[in-house]
């Protein structure tokens, strides 16, 4: 005597909701992957603060003065004589933008240099990086 089950005529399902809530969370998973990557090319410092500061995600070029008035080229100690060239070459190879992050101690007077020797090579926007001013 051959007992049914009632299993022998259903035929396999796969259910949908359990597929839809891992898919649901890969993709949260993967979004907030994305937002959090933020390149930075250059070293901590401590940046001034603006009240109209914005937030640039993209992929740029950083120059890095310290508090000791020591340069960097992205992380990299660089002397200035020289610098604006290097960066110059990058720029021209990548076509990123400029930015350069100063320390709230370091002389206004480097950063001035600096920037005039970015001009004499053709890089006429150059972008300071700060921090936002909470009110």
């Amino acid at each position: 005597m051959q007992l049914s089950s009632g299993y022998e005529t259903k035929k396999a399902r796969v259910e949908m909701l359990p597929l839809i809530d891992v898919m649901f969370l890969l993709l949260v998973f993967f979004i907030y992957a994305m937002l959090s990557m933020v390149v930075h090319h250059g070293l901590k410092v401590d940046l001034p603060s603006a009240g109209t500061a914005t937030l640039e995600r993209a992929d740029y070029i950083a120059i890095t003065i310290d508090a000791n008035n020591n340069l960097f080229l992205n992380a990299a100690p660089v002397e200035l004589d020289g610098l604006a060239t290097q960066v110059a070459q990058l720029w021209r190879a990548e076509a990123q933008p400029v930015f350069i992050n100063g320390d709230q101690q370091a002389d206004l007077g480097l950063a001035i240099e600096l920037l005039d020797d970015l001009k004499k090579v053709g890089i006429e926007e150059v972008s300071f990086s700060c921090t936002k001013e909470t009110p």
